[in-house]
């Protein structure tokens, strides 16, 4: 897996939606209340995140975007303080204030981190606002490499055909994350991404991979889209795109903590990719990414270009062969982070003989991986020979410094030499030599 990334800072990202304020109360508890069979919290901090829409920019700007958001929000405390932590974080907020609903607010009590409960302030808005919302976002559209629309139902993409449109007369491409089972409001996007339930909601069961595909691609035609994302939680992303076969990924956490906010993830990273001119396939493989990273943390959250190549790598291929002292090093490393233990012997091995290979096999046995380390005026084809057998992993051609600092480092699981170097090996080496070996 390769995706070389883009730097999106000159990519300008149009994100309108549902805004709301995530609230998180911290506290502790340690008694129940004697009015009903329920804790009580000491409330100890008071955190507050932008949701919604709102994470979908802040994921912008976490990417590097210029991110500008625009929606619908109360004349109020929560209004106010949902602009200042988008403003904080480098987003610009185009939102528009009405008198007859609140700012959408969720608030979580946490204790011991486990949500205890969850309470929603919100109604939602009404139609009139829509022509509102259509001259904020027409006003903003100069300049704009994508536009995303988080669509939440509460309201603010009451008229999201009209969205649509103004963008389309531009020439903007348009990503979607939809909600209910009327998608047709949606036709003429760019991308619509689903998730898995949301979409079955439209097409109705898909009991298999076909079925999903052949559904898919159905109403991707029937609406006129570039493409069709279905996110599938553990059995990761499904892309349906015109005039290609169905794209599959697998999902790339690596941990999952809480999916909160996942899709609002997905869609920031899309519309980034999509803006820096990656094919569909590259911006959903780092929207794949992306949600990997942000699953791993608790509540809505975001993921940075550094914990996305850092993902990357974790699911790059360990390299096998022959290899310098530094990518030798690398690559244990990622064995031994995955949990494998690790074998090396010290050559000079010679050529392959029935002895030679019996000493390999028993080296392997003794852990997952074998890093074999020849003399640097070693052969460079003999190296490759033995980089070539099944048992090995890894050869590496290292001078006398550079064996010392690979052992130094890596501290081997099982370990195999001659006895003139056993002889000369640090105490807490010795102790990890092979049967049968530093003897001969």
């Amino acid at each position: 897996m390769h995706l070389s990334l883009p730097d999106f800072s000159a990519f300008r990202v149009l994100v309108c939606g549902d805004v709301m304020l995530d609230r998180y109360w911290h506290g502790a508890t340690a008694r129940i209340s004697p009015e009903a069979p329920v804790p009580v919290v000491q409330v100890l901090g008071d955190e507050l995140r932008a949701g919604g829409a709102g994470n979908v920019a802040l994921n912008v700007a976490s990417l590097g975007a210029r991110a500008r958001v625009v929606g619908l929000v109360g004349d109020d405390e929560a209004g106010r303080l949902l602009e200042d932590r988008l403003g904080e974080r480098g987003v610009d907020c185009a939102f528009e204030r009405v008198q007859d609903a609140p700012t959408i607010t969720k608030l979580r009590v946490i204790s011991r981190h486990q949500q205890l409960i969850r309470l929603d302030f919100e109604e939602r808005f009404a139609a009139i606002h829509a022509e509102r919302v259509l001259a904020a976002l027409e006003a903003g559209l100069d300049g704009v490499d994508v536009l995303v629309l988080s669509d939440y139902a509460k309201g603010t993409l009451a008229d999201v055909p009209a969205l649509i449109a103004a963008a389309k007369a531009r020439g903007i491409p348009v990503v979607v994350d939809p909600k209910g089972s009327d998608f047709s409001r949606y036709r003429g996007a760019t991308v619509v991404k689903p998730n898995l339930s949301e979409f079955e909601a439209v097409v109705g069961p898909c009991p298999d991979e076909a079925t999903l595909v052949a559904k898919g691609e159905a109403l991707r035609a029937e609406l006129g889209l570039e493409a069709l994302l279905v996110t599938r939680g553990e059995q990761g992303v499904t892309l349906l795109q015109k005039g290609q076969p169905a794209h599959h990924q697998p999902t790339r956490a690596l941990e999952v903590y809480d999916v909160t906010g996942a899709g609002d993830t997905v869609s920031a990273a899309l519309g980034c990719g999509i803006a820096a001119g990656l094919t569909l396939r590259d911006a959903t493989l780092l929207a794949n990414l992306a949600a990997g990273v942000v699953v791993g943390k608790l509540g809505t959250a975001t993921a940075s270009i550094d914990e996305i190549r850092e993902a990357m790598n974790a699911h790059a291929p360990i390299a096998h062969g022959l290899l310098d002292v530094d990518a030798a090093l690398a690559a244990c490393q990622r064995a031994r982070a995955a949990g494998e233990r690790i074998a090396v012997l010290l050559g000079p091995l010679g050529q392959p003989d029935a002895a030679l290979l019996a000493r390999l096999d028993a080296a392997r046995r003794a852990a997952e991986r074998l890093l074999v380390i020849e003399p640097a005026a070693t052969d460079a084809g003999s190296a490759a020979v033995l980089a070539a057998l099944r048992p090995v992993d890894w050869v590496v051609q290292a001078d006398p410094i550079g064996c010392a600092t690979l052992l130094l480092q890596l501290r081997p699981d099982a370990l195999g030499c001659d006895a003139a170097t056993a002889a000369s090996l640090p105490a807490g080496l010795k102790s990890a030599l092979l049967p049968g070996e530093g003897v001969r």
